[in-house]
């Protein structure tokens, strides 16, 4: 008698345009049981159509909250590595700082006209560049120069642009030569449009004695 009364609700379910998943989860019985029940309801154009849009809706949602929680993991994972390679690294001595900085230079830095310079976009190493010059090298701000490269398109920007470079290098802003208005052959649409700096190249002044050491010392750490 139980399972006749279960049997009609499904099929009353069913007919008002259900989907089976929910008769099933409504009525405590497996999909199976309830797709066996209602097999000989027809339903409507109008209730295939709205069972139709609420499995596109379900499967988008279903999707965001999958990629939410890859996401959350992701987060963690960085979380862990991050902290873990603090304890790892520790503080720096001056010999790490100078290997580092002798590697950065290996790969980043100018090797042309016996000059000492670095370009880049990341104001992080922009920021352990000028450092290193200072710990090992006892080079002063006041004996660095700066000039910015930029996109034509961010020209509206400038003032912001350079006053954000200023402050990451700690050179003053007399130091800095005019910035390159870079034309670009094709339009480049930036994710984040003003989230974009462009790129720094800090020199220091009359540095051919101290392109030498650098390269001598970089030699020596091949």
């Amino acid at each position: 008698m139980a399972k006749t009364e279960e049997k009609n609700r499904a099929i009353c379910l069913r007919e008002k345009g259900e989907s089976i998943k929910d008769i099933a989860q409504q009525l405590n019985i497996s999909r199976s049981t309830t797709s066996l029940w209602c097999r000989d309801v027809i339903l409507k154009a109008e209730q295939i159509e709205k069972l139709h849009q609420k499995m596109i809706k379900g499967g988008y949602k279903g999707r965001i909250k999958g990629a939410r929680i890859q996401y959350e993991r992701r987060i963690e994972k960085i979380k862990k590595q991050e902290e873990r390679g603090v304890r790892k690294i520790g503080t720096l001595s001056k010999r790490d700082l100078l290997i580092a900085g002798l590697a950065l230079y290996w790969g980043e830095g100018s090797k042309k006209n016996r000059s000492v310079s670095l370009s880049n976009s990341d104001p992080e190493i922009i920021k352990f560049f000028v450092k290193f010059l200072k710990k090992e090298f006892n080079i002063k701000r006041d004996q660095l120069t700066a000039y910015i490269g930029v996109n034509k398109v961010h020209k509206k920007r400038l003032k912001e642009i350079e006053n954000y470079w200023v402050k990451i290098t700690g050179i003053s802003k007399g130091q800095f030569t005019k910035t390159t208005l870079i034309e670009a052959k094709n339009k480049k649409r930036y994710k984040n449009f003003l989230d974009h700096y462009g790129t720094v190249t800090v020199k220091v002044k009359k540095s051919a004695d101290l392109y030498y050491c650098i390269m001598g010392l970089i030699k020596a750490l091949k």
